[in-house]
């Protein structure tokens, strides 16, 4: 077989044997995808290896480089939506919820940037941060995405390296090429909007305090304090009741 010729099915690999289609209709592989998923799958690509007959490690690694550089795989199918039937005899019974009574005065409720209330079962209502349109956009948006789990190159194959990140170096690394069917490779494009980066995911920009004084210059529209893990159980009242009087949010407040 030509290196250049492209893999289309599974029996276009080298060492491919008819008698292999049953093993491998058993494990549940029915075409290319299902069985790089299968040889990126360490326990899984074992026990592949163990029931076909004249493939070992070896061909397993190379059935990976082929079906890597040269494997078209075919779009799969989308799969239909099934529309549920909905009886239109049958009423939804309504809930009404009593209204939850406050310990403070009606004119203390929460606007944005404004002091917690506490309601009744000690409950704390944690005010909003004061955002700007173009802020507010661009937190939602970071809210939104979702960033891929960057993995360390042959992290699949050899259990000893773990999957944590580590740039590849090497002049063949597939995964510094970024051939298909490897790992995302990390890069400035997956980056958050700059004016948004660092925030808390309630909007807030987080300030260490470690004592009272260092409260009082926060503002409490944008910015909320977190106590030091170092900080001891009173000092840690003070803080909490002066930030209580400043109308700043903590964000690991006791209890």
């Amino acid at each position: 077989m030509s290196k250049q010729q492209e893999i289309r099915k599974i029996s276009d690999l080298p060492y491919y044997k008819e008698e292999h289609a049953q093993v491998l209709e058993d494990i549940g592989i029915k075409n290319l995808d299902d069985l790089l998923e299968t040889l990126y799958d360490e326990k899984r690509s074992k026990e592949l290896i163990n029931r076909l007959k004249g493939v070992g490690p070896k061909i397993a690694d190379q059935w990976v480089e082929l079906i890597e550089d040269h494997g078209v795989f075919e779009e799969e199918e989308e799969a239909e939506e099934e529309v549920e039937i909905v009886d239109e005899e049958v009423k939804e019974e309504t809930i009404i919820e009593e209204p939850k009574t406050l310990i403070e005065e009606p004119e203390t409720l929460i606007e944005e940037g404004g002091p917690e209330v506490v309601e009744e079962g000690g409950y704390f209502a944690a005010p909003k941060p004061v955002l700007d349109d173009e802020t507010r956009r661009l937190f939602e948006q970071r809210k939104a995405y979702k960033m891929p789990k960057f993995k360390r190159q042959e992290w699949f194959r050899y259990k000893k390296l773990g999957d944590k990140w580590r740039k590849p170096k090497g002049i063949h690394s597939k995964l510094r090429r970024k051939y298909k069917y490897r790992p995302p490779l990390v890069s400035i494009g997956y980056g958050t909007p700059k004016k948004v980066r660092g925030l808390h995911s309630s909007g807030f920009e987080e300030v260490l305090i470690h004592n009272p004084t260092q409260l009082e210059g926060l503002d409490p529209k944008t910015q909320a304090a977190r106590v030091g893990a170092t900080v001891g159980y009173k000092k840690r009242i003070d803080i909490e009741k002066k930030a209580s009087e400043l109308g700043i949010h903590i964000l690991n407040r006791m209890g």
